[in-house]
């Protein structure tokens, strides 16, 4: 193995990133040790340790340059204008890349954590939670906005993770389609509209609002959210 000790820190970090997806492609993350890693890098097994801290950290690593690339391809696309035919859109994406790319999605959305979800999930979800609000917005939304979040993730996770378990040969890529429209017929309604009725309504209306006001302390609106919220699922 030829080691490079002049190359960057940076430089040798994004050899290591790419090594590791390599071998996660081929060999699924068992393949991923960190003496094949830096073998395959060609740089000392020290150097993943300084850089990673360990081998959690690289595969946490490995697991953000995937979102990273997945959000590259969601940030090519133009709004449609319509919220949810773009939330559609986003699901079939999220589909592709997982069966494109299956041991690296695995990594970013299956890696055990009771309590915690991997980096990369939280950085989606977080995504997520932004293109719901613009669902709410619109007027659009029958509830609040982390339970329809937190239901678009798991579910389209989940289908995906599912069909990428199943042999090639026996997947039925329409129970993805068939999940994602029972999850939006659940968390929207048909066609931009006044706000439903009852404090339900009003509140899911106001909370999609807030972040265009800056009247509030920090304190003030956190407090208002959960309110809300809370009003919005007692409805």
């Amino acid at each position: 193995m030829a080691i490079d000790r002049s190359a960057a820190p940076e430089s040798n970090r994004e050899r290591i990133i790419a090594a590791a997806v390599r071998l996660l492609a081929e060999g699924g993350r068992e393949a991923v040790s960190t003496r094949a890693v830096s073998s395959a890098a060609g740089v000392q097994a020290p150097t993943i340790y300084r850089l990673f801290g360990d081998k959690q950290g690289l595969l946490d690593a490995v697991a953000a340059h995937g979102f990273a690339t997945h959000l590259g391809t969601k940030a090519r696309l133009e709004p449609s204008g319509d919220p949810v035919e773009d939330l559609r859109v986003g699901w079939t994406l999220n589909l592709e890349f997982g069966l494109a790319h299956p041991a690296l999605y695995t990594l970013m959305y299956a890696e055990p954590r009771p309590g915690a979800m991997p980096p990369a999930a939280v950085a989606a979800l977080e995504i997520l939670g932004d293109h719901i609000r613009r669902i709410a917005e619109a007027g659009r939304l029958r509830v609040d906005e982390t339970r329809a979040a937190q239901l678009v993730h798991a579910v389209g996770g989940g289908v995906t993770l599912a069909l990428i378990a199943t042999p090639e040969d026996r997947r039925d890529l329409s129970v993805s389609r068939l999940a994602r429209e029972a999850v939006i017929g659940a968390i929207t309604t048909d066609a931009p509209g006044p706000t439903p009725p009852g404090p339900a309504g009003a509140a899911l209306a106001l909370r999609a609002l807030l972040p265009g006001t800056d009247v509030l302390t920090p304190g003030e609106h956190g407090l208002l959210i959960e309110l809300l919220d809370r009003i919005a699922r007692a409805g």
